[in-house]
């Protein structure tokens, strides 16, 4: 019950109704938040009031906004195991959870200096890049661009496009197994074409992972470079 005059801000007090809602299992992990006007007519207030309640419980991390969808409560964030052998469909498969990939753009592009040193190509050779975004139950939960030495490769792109696998590309060119050399996690903010894939917050953080898998003689297939939404995803560590 909101209480006017009480010496509470209206909004702070829909906050705090809410979050009460959300702690005692009312509003369930995943839940659909009602809209602004449903809310509004709720709490007999102004759109703007709800919006500056629930802005908050987004930044407490209680709820998520996803574009083209609406506000839904947070639930528990799925585990991205990182080990010698990672595999985004096993990783989500292992959990029971529903995945799929789509690809944003696939070209080829001049190995500038730090792409030649990780593919060990030389500076102006080609490679092929593809930008992808995937999905776990329906919602988007990273976006990457990952890099392939084209002369070693020749036809990946049209292979990955037909697989949307990674792994059951390079299978088809040979690499049966394949070992992360190195991962890179940092924290930063998105930039905006991050910020409209992941359909996050600009000043929300991600998760940004660098990453490089070798064949078993040590060679280097694919370089990758992941933005996760880490309000949806927790990488986990683990021994191979």
């Amino acid at each position: 019950m909101i209480e006017r005059g009480s010496g509470v801000a209206v909004w702070r007090q829909i906050e705090d109704s809410l979050a009460a809602q959300i702690a005692s299992g009312a509003l369930q992990a995943g839940a659909q938040l009602p809209t602004e006007l449903q809310l509004a007519e709720r709490f007999a207030v102004n759109r703007h009031t709800i919006r500056r309640a629930v802005a908050t419980l987004v930044e407490r991390g209680l709820l998520r906004v996803e574009q083209g969808r609406g506000t839904f409560v947070q639930d528990n964030a799925i585990d991205y195991a990182i080990s010698k052998r990672t595999r985004f469909t096993q990783n989500m498969a292992r959990q029971n959870l529903s995945s799929d990939i789509d690809i944003l753009l696939s070209d080829t592009v001049p190995a500038n200096a730090e792409l030649a040193g990780l593919l060990e190509v030389a500076v102006g050779d080609e490679v092929f890049r593809i930008k992808t975004l995937s999905r776990v139950e329906a919602r988007v939960v990273d976006c990457a661009t990952l890099f392939f030495p084209a002369a070693r490769f020749a036809g990946l792109p049209q292979v990955y496009q037909r697989q949307r696998s990674v792994t059951r590309a390079l299978r088809e060119f040979g690499i049966d197994d394949y070992t992360r050399r190195f991962t890179r996690v940092t924290a930063r903010l998105p930039d905006a074409e991050t910020v409209d894939y992941l359909g996050i917050p600009k000043n929300r953080p991600v998760l940004h992972v660098k990453s490089l898998n070798v064949d078993l003689d040590g060679r280097p297939v694919q370089y990758g470079i992941t933005c996760f939404n880490g309000d949806l995803v927790q990488l986990v560590m683990e021994d191979d």
